[in-house]
């Protein structure tokens, strides 16, 4: 199998348990006794109450443990099917998306793009899940694939999400975006769990650009494009968050899901935002929260230019070197 772009980071997890437990003076057996017989009668319960409860709090310890993970990213083949279309679940929620027939595309051209897979345990290991698809990144060249039924979905769905959000002068300029075939557009794909570091992002994205020059250079799918349309899943607090944006002209602070996609965002030449609140009832979509501030979960539309991709990638390397 052939791997590209290898790139081993580190997951570190933390938790703490507050530790709670009662002290007081002692007491002599003596007086101990007394208060037995004083309460002997209908106090049963009561004791056997505060001994589990006084268990349970001594039970409760500190815990700051770190656990290490590598990651490595390889080639996308046919087993990872399953788990690229939970990773594209999280991003299109309940959208009207055929994510199997996007899936199946991204598998047959493998010459782009590449997944994350935790790297080989050793034997005494007795995890179970190191191969299980931890995040990918990939392109579909849209213009490529007119008339395929993602492809058409995805156009249909930020049109759409354009027309309820956005000025008519944003939402033409969208379309005749979408739709001039002399400048192929490419959605970018990069998913991956909400846990993964954002740095095993500047690896994969260098990668990837480095195939498609190679794709342009060989004729194969995916090679030149002029525009990169990215969909971000954001957040923003749900007291400033805004019921009707105006395109470029939003003034609401995002929160990125993924890091590294606010570089694109401060690339981008055409952007809106649209709620997905109602269809985030998905454990994979996430339910924010910071500093007990209620977040308003959004998706993020992103037209970036290729030539300003260098300025992207030197901006990754800044902030996400390791």
């Amino acid at each position: 199998m052939r791997v590209d772009g290898k790139k081993k980071t580190q997951r570190s997890m933390a938790t703490g348990a507050k530790r709670r437990k009662a002290e007081g003076p002692s007491k002599s057996r003596l007086v101990e006794e007394e208060e037995e017989e004083e309460e002997e009668e209908g106090s049963d319960g009561q004791d056997s109450d505060s001994e589990l409860e006084s268990d349970s709090e001594e039970d409760e310890e500190e815990i700051n443990e770190e656990v290490n993970i590598e990651f490595e990213a390889h080639t996308i083949t046919d087993s990872d099917k399953n788990g690229i279309k939970k990773l594209l679940q999280q991003l299109f929620l309940k959208a009207p998306i055929n994510t199997g027939d996007l899936t199946d595309i991204l598998i047959q051209q493998n010459h782009i793009g590449s997944i994350i897979k935790q790297t080989e345990v050793t034997e005494e290991s007795d995890d179970e899940d190191n191969d299980e698809v931890f995040g990918f990144i990939s392109l579909l060249n849209l213009t490529e694939r007119k008339g395929t039924e993602c492809a058409e979905q995805i156009k249909e769905l930020v049109l759409s999400q354009c027309e309820k959000n956005c000025e008519q002068n944003v939402v033409e300029q969208l379309d005749k975006l979408i739709s001039d075939t002399t400048k192929p557009v490419g959605f970018l794909l990069s998913e991956r769990f909400i846990n993964v570091p954002p740095q095993i992002a500047l690896p994969m994205h260098q990668q990837l650009q480095k195939e498609i020059v190679e794709a342009q250079r060989t004729n194969k799918p995916c090679g030149k494009c002029y525009f990169y349309l990215l969909i971000s899943k954001t957040y923003t607090n749900k007291k400033n968050a805004k019921k009707r944006g105006s395109g470029t002209h939003q003034k609401v602070e995002l929160m990125f899901s993924n890091a590294e996609e606010e570089f694109f965002y401060e690339q981008s030449v055409l952007k809106f935002s649209y709620s997905v609140e109602e269809e985030s009832d998905s454990c994979l979509g996430g339910r924010w929260s910071f500093e007990d501030t209620p977040m308003k979960p959004l998706r993020t539309v992103m037209v970036i230019p290729a030539d300003r991709m260098s300025a992207v990638m030197e901006k990754f390397k800044e902030y996400l070197s390791v």
